[in-house]
C-alpha cells in the first residue's frame, strides 16, 4: 500500500506544500518564510526554507539563483549543527550539478549528502542522495553499475510505501530497459509508474512516465499519434506546475516522435524550441540532445553533408567532455544513419569522464 505523494524537500514552514504546487508558488512562499527565518535568527529554519527556494529555482531553470540558494542553505545548516539539513542542501547542490552537466561534482556532492544523511539519521535524505547517485550514473550511460542500485532503491521504496520514490525508481529502471532494447519491459514499467503516480497524486512523476510511454510507443509500435497525445497530456502538467526542465524534455521527445515519423520540418521546429528552452536554463545535456536531433532533421531536409559532419564532430566532443556515454553512442550512430563521415576526426576529449563503477556508494569525506 502506497501513501499519497509527499515533497520532503519542502521543509520547515513549507512542509504542508503539495508536491503538485506550482513552482512559482513554492518559490514565493519559500522566499517569504526565508526572510522571516533570517529576521528571527533561526539558522536551522533558514536552512530548511532555503532548501525549498533552491529547489524551486533549480526546477524553474534559474541555475545561478539555485546555486547561491543551496550553498546558503548548507552554510546555515552547518552553523546550526543540523546534519540532516546539511545532507539535504548537498543533495540539492548535487542535483543541480547533474542538471548543469557537471557530473564529477554531482557524484561528489551526492556521496557527501548520503554520508551526512546516514550520520544524521535522516533516512529520506540518504535515500534521495543514493537515488541521485543512481540517476547520475544512469544518465552517464553506466547501466551495469547503477541497475542494481536502482533495484535496491525500488525495493526499499516499496517496503516503506513511498509512492513518489517508487515511481522514480520504476521510471529509472524502465529507462535502462528502453536504452538496452527491452521495449516491452520498459513500457510495462512506465505504465505501472504512471498508474501509481496517478493514484498517489504525483503529477510530476506521472508526466515523466507519460513521456517514457510515448517514447516506447513511438519506437516499438510506430504509433506517432498516440505518442503525441500522451506528450500533450504530460505537457499540461508541466505548464501548470511550471516544470521548465520537464517541459523542455517533453518538447525534445515530441520532436523525436515527429522525426521518427518522417515529419522532418515539424521536428526541426520543435527541436529548435527545445534547444532554446535548454539554453535558457543552462542545461547542457538537454541542449546537446536537442542539437543532435536538430542536426539530423536539417540533414534530412537537405543540409550540406560537410556541415552535418562537422557539427556531429563537435557534438561528440561536447558529449565526451560532459561524460554522457550513451548520448555519445547516439552521435556515432547518426554518422551511419545520415551517411556522412567524420569531418575532422572524433577522438574523445582529453579528460574523459571516469566510470563510477565500484564507487557509487558513499564514503567519508568533507566539503572543501
Amino acid at each position: 500500500m502506497h501513501s499519497k505523494a509527499m515533497a520532503p524537500e519542502y521543509q520547515g514552514a513549507l512542509t504542508k506544500m503539495s508536491v503538485n504546487a506550482s513552482l512559482t508558488d513554492v518559490l514565493a512562499e519559500g522566499q517569504r518564510h526565508l526572510r522571516e527565518a533570517e529576521l528571527a535568527g533561526s539558522a536551522q529554519e533558514v536552512a530548511r526554507t532555503g532548501l525549498a527556494v533552491a529547489e524551486a529555482h533549480r526546477r524553474l531553470g534559474h541555475v545561478e539563483d539555485a546555486d547561491r540558494a543551496w550553498k546558503a542553505s548548507y552554510r546555515a545548516a552547518r552553523s546550526a549543527g543540523a546534519t540532516g539539513a546539511m545532507a539535504w542542501a548537498l543533495w540539492s547542490g548535487g542535483t543541480l550539478a547533474r542538471q548543469r552537466g557537471e557530473l564529477r561534482l554531482a557524484f561528489r556532492l551526492l556521496r557527501l549528502a548520503a554520508d551526512l544523511g546516514k550520520a544524521g539519521g535522516d533516512v529520506v535524505a540518504r535515500g534521495y542522495s543514493l537515488a541521485g547517485l543512481a540517476e547520475t550514473g544512469r544518465i552517464q550511460g553506466d547501466y551495469r553499475t547503477v541497475a542494481a542500485l536502482h533495484e535496491q532503491l525500488l525495493a526499499e521504496a516499496r517496503a516503506r510505501g513511498e509512492a513518489r520514490h517508487t515511481v522514480w525508481a520504476l521510471e529509472g529502471i524502465a529507462q535502462i530497459h528502453r536504452n538496452t532494447g527491452s521495449f516491452d519491459t520498459a513500457l510495462e514499467m512506465f505504465e505501472e509508474a504512471a498508474r501509481l503516480a496517478g493514484d498517489a497524486d504525483d503529477q510530476r512523476g506521472r508526466a515523466w512516465a507519460l513521456r517514457g510511454m510515448a517514447d516506447i510507443i513511438s519506437v516499438r509500435d510506430n504509433d506517432p499519434e498516440r505518442a503525441l497525445g500522451l506528450l500533450s497530456e504530460a505537457e499540461l502538467t508541466c505548464r501548470a506546475m511550471k516544470l521548465s526542465s520537464a517541459l523542455a524534455y517533453n518538447h525534445k521527445m515530441r520532436a523525436n516522435v515527429l522525426y521518427r515519423a518522417g515529419r522532418y520540418e515539424e521536428a526541426r521546429t520543435v527541436y529548435e524550441e527545445a534547444l532554446a528552452e535548454f539554453r535558457a536554463m543552462t542545461e547542457p545535456r538537454g541542449e546537446a540532445l536537442a542539437r543532435l536531433g536538430l542536426v539530423k532533421s536539417l540533414a534530412r531536409l537537405g543540409r550540406d553533408r560537410a556541415a552535418t559532419a562537422a557539427e556531429l564532430d563537435e557534438l561528440r566532443l561536447t558529449l565526451d567532455r560532459i561524460g554522457l556515454l550513451n548520448a555519445r553512442d547516439m552521435v556515432d550512430k547518426a554518422y551511419a544513419e545520415l551517411g556522412v563521415t567524420p569531418a575532422g576526426g572524433t577522438a574523445a576529449a582529453g579528460d574523459p569522464m571516469p566510470s563510477p563503477a565500484g564507487d557509487l556508494m558513499p564514503s567519508a569525506g568533507g566539503l572543501r
